[in-house]
């Protein structure tokens, strides 16, 4: 996986947060975080192995999903109404929008307006794709939603004059990805069709880093790979994300002991099929996902 070892918590927006304006959270409340089904169990896995004494709540919004193709003003209310749950029926400490798409629509606007510190998943990824190249031409790639909105752009140009390293960045959607990963279809003649079709704009433009700025893309890995080439490396945002996270928890004073060999818990929740939810997402996520509950919207 991707490492970021040179990201720090001042290079990253994560909103004023409970710590910031008085410190009332509890070191023991969890972690929350959403997306619109599986992917975001990327961004989960990578927050388990980084910091295992933390308890965590996710909800997979599966009812509503795939939200890229849906308008910016639905996954935007969407956004709201699953962070707001997260703090009030869960009391988490920190939220993480581990789906592009809500990132991409929703983050200033949960940040202005929650209690806790909030963190997307687009501009760690960002960050983590300028520090990569070589060449100095990158693309992203993700939902028509997150693609629309310009949220990548911006990101990368902002990373790029903060690293000073002038990039030009190439940004695609690939539509119909989502649906294979959704499905377990993350090889085969089909997708591999779907994937040279959708990325010959990206291997033209003769990009030496790729970030895949979908949480459910990390799953067909080895079908982009085989695409673009090993020359081409993939970015997966899921270990950025991670590490703001942790920085975030150690600068509020919010962060379970590292010392502690106490793990942490982990609860998983759906707004679909539960049954369906806990036995696709333990593909996923792995043991940790035993079971699912329905989310209490």
């Amino acid at each position: 996986m991707y490492r970021c070892g040179d990201c720090e918590l001042a290079d990253f927006d994560v909103g004023q947060g409970v710590a910031l304006s008085g410190m009332n959270a509890q070191v023991d409340s969890p972690i929350g975080m959403f997306d619109s089904g599986f992917g975001g169990l990327t961004v989960a896995r990578a927050a388990i192995d980084l910091m295992p004494s933390e308890n965590l709540v996710y909800i997979g919004d599966t009812a509503r999903y795939p939200y890229g193709p849906k308008p910016a003003s639905d996954v935007r209310s969407f956004a709201i109404e699953l962070a707001t749950s997260l703090v009030r029926d869960f009391n988490v400490k920190l939220i993480v929008i581990a789906c592009n798409t809500a990132a991409s629509v929703a983050l200033s606007e949960l940040q202005d307006s929650l209690s806790v510190p909030v963190i997307g998943v687009v501009e760690p990824g960002a960050r983590a794709l300028v520090r990569e190249t070589k060449n100095n031409r990158v693309a992203v790639i993700g939902t028509v939603g997150t693609i629309a909105s310009g949220a990548y752009e911006n990101a990368v140009a902002n990373a790029s004059r903060e690293i000073t390293s002038e990039v030009t960045l190439t940004a695609t959607a690939c539509p119909g990805f989502v649906e294979f990963v959704e499905r377990d279809e993350t090889s085969g003649e089909a997708v591999t069709e779907l994937a040279q079709k959708l990325l010959a704009p990206i291997r033209k433009a003769g990009v030496d880093a790729l970030l895949l700025g979908c949480t459910h893309y990390p799953y067909l890995s080895a079908v982009i790979s085989q695409v673009m080439g090993s020359s081409v490396k993939l970015i997966n945002s899921a270990d950025a994300t991670a590490l703001v996270v942790r920085d975030a928890l150690a600068t509020n004073k919010i962060a379970r002991s590292v010392e502690s060999r106490e793990r942490g818990s982990h609860e998983f929740y759906s707004s679909g099929d539960v049954q369906q939810f806990a036995e696709l997402g333990r593909r996923f996520l792995g043991p940790e996902l035993s079971v699912a509950k329905q989310w209490p919207k």
